[in-house]
């Protein structure tokens, strides 16, 4: 099965790829009880005899996209750690391969348990991962604080996702169509560039200092394992 529809033109890819590509489109719009096999295979542009030899199941097809959710994650964050990542070549495929995947997570998170709650997780473990590999005195594998760090960047991200229409409205942006805009993530950038500054400075450490002291002895001992 090849690449998320947007590094290769439809025609070019697989019937199981094609299959996958529209569940996520689906997913993406209905949520996964609302899809139907029906209606994927319509957008797929093949029999609902198809997808079934495929997938065999609706579950199943949720279960490949979900790991063409993970993928992606990985891929961006193997990026970020070997420095890919500034490579515009490599951007610019992300960016095309990214917004039926990011309406996809945005939904199945929004949908809350079940489903999304197993991909939040995935996505977070990815990130756990991440985090050790790079910074890993900082982010001890298995420790509290790793996992915390995970789930907070994890959940930073999601948000971003969930709310897309009141992100698309404020920035002037297509939601959906323009997701993975540049100008969003310039803006990110902005943010974070400024916040390291902010967390860095007297102050900053000042609010660390006072945050830390308000932690109960169990919260104090659970972030440095």
């Amino acid at each position: 099965m090849s690449s998320v529809a947007g590094e290769r033109p439809r025609e070019d890819l697989t019937g199981r790829a094609r299959i996958r590509d529209a569940a996520l489109e689906q997913f993406g719009i209905h949520g996964f009880d609302g899809a139907t096999i029906r209606g994927i295979a319509e957008a797929a542009g093949v029999s609902p005899g198809l997808v079934q030899h495929h997938f065999g199941s609706k579950q199943a097809l949720r279960r490949a996209c979900d790991e063409a959710v993970l993928e992606l994650v990985r891929r961006k964050l193997a990026a970020t750690r070997d420095g890919q990542i500034t490579n515009p070549t490599f951007l610019s495929a992300l960016y095309l391969s990214a917004p039926a995947l990011v309406r996809y997570v945005a939904r199945a998170v929004a949908d809350g348990a079940g489903a999304g709650a197993e991909l939040f997780d995935d996505m977070a473990a990815a990130t756990e991962e991440f985090l050790t590999s790079t910074w890993p005195a900082r982010f001890p594998a298995g420790s509290a604080r790793t996992r915390a760090a995970a789930t907070a960047l994890v959940a930073q991200t999601a948000g971003t996702l969930v709310l897309q229409e009141q992100v698309a409205r404020r920035m002037g942006l297509i939601a959906w169509d323009q997701i993975a805009t540049p100008q969003l993530s310039l803006a990110q950038l902005d943010v974070y560039e400024a916040l390291g500054e902010y967390v860095t400075s007297e102050v900053g450490q000042g609010i660390r200092r006072a945050v830390e002291g308000l932690r109960d002895p169990g919260g104090s001992e659970g972030r440095d394992r």
